[in-house]
């Protein structure tokens, strides 16, 4: 069953939402050439201390960090670790969720590390779109399809691929709720759209093919074909006034803060 939030948990899901906010502001200055993924974790669980906030994946199903790492064909659920020393032109994404008064909110970005590759550049920018993409969809009386197919579409006519095993979800007092939420599919298919509905929209966009694989820890899933992932990920509310991206820019195409 679909929870549809009042104006009250929204405001609530708002202040979690600007907690992770600030948070991923001043993780993303800490990304650089040397840094690991073990010290990327470390960091976030410090500044998730400093805004009172819980870390939404440590625990959950058996998730070992506080953050997700995913650098380069790493497409989501990838396993901070001291051994994993990133580079001058690798691309890392970094996945976080986080628990405030009782309300989670969730998100994700993909960020350079030093000097990348024009092609690195293009996918971190189409994801991101692409979320935004998506936004505009979110209106009453609309389907998840319609969300979908604007993210599959935006990103298809750039040239990548979207992810199909892995989606987006319904959030709120759990971090996984219904609905789920594709990043493809077809307009008018797929739960109707309502006010009070808060979801996790992530597009998980990769430069070749859409197959993934999971490693054999269980969690990091990868491109096939080793080509580069990148993935962006908002708490997005539908609220009478139309969406508002309570973890990210508050217009739909992303433009200001």
């Amino acid at each position: 069953m679909i929870s549809l939030k009042s104006k009250h948990e929204i405001l609530l899901m708002r202040e979690s939402a600007k907690r992770l906010k600030a948070i991923l502001k001043r993780l993303e200055k800490s990304v650089c050439p040397g840094i690991t993924t073990y010290e990327i974790d470390q960091k976030a669980e410090q500044l998730m201390a400093e805004y009172q906030a819980k870390p939404a994946f440590k625990g959950y199903r058996g998730f070992p960090a506080s953050v997700c790492t995913s650098p380069n064909r790493v497409v989501v659920h990838g396993i901070p670790s001291k051994k994993c020393r990133l580079e001058e032109g690798d691309i890392v994404s970094v996945d976080i969720g986080i628990i405030h008064e009782g309300y989670y909110s969730d998100a994700a970005r993909t960020w350079p590390v030093g000097r990348i590759s024009g092609e690195a550049i293009e996918l971190i920018e189409v994801a991101r779109q692409a979320l935004y993409a998506g936004m505009q969809e979110l209106k009453p009386r609309n389907r998840i399809g319609d969300l979908s197919y604007a993210i599959q579409n935006y990103v298809e006519s750039k040239g990548f691929s979207v992810v199909r095993d892995f989606v987006g979800h319904g959030i709120g007092r759990a971090l996984h709720e219904d609905p789920q939420v594709p990043n493809f599919g077809r307009p008018g298919k797929g739960p109707r759209l309502e006010v009070g509905m808060v979801l996790a929209i992530e597009p998980m966009v990769v430069a070749g093919s859409h197959e993934v694989e999971i490693l054999q820890d269980s969690w990091t899933v990868v491109t096939r074909d080793h080509r580069l992932a990148s993935h962006y990920e908002d708490t997005v509310a539908l609220t009478e006034e139309g969406p508002i991206n309570l973890t990210g820019p508050q217009t739909c195409d992303g433009s200001s803060e």
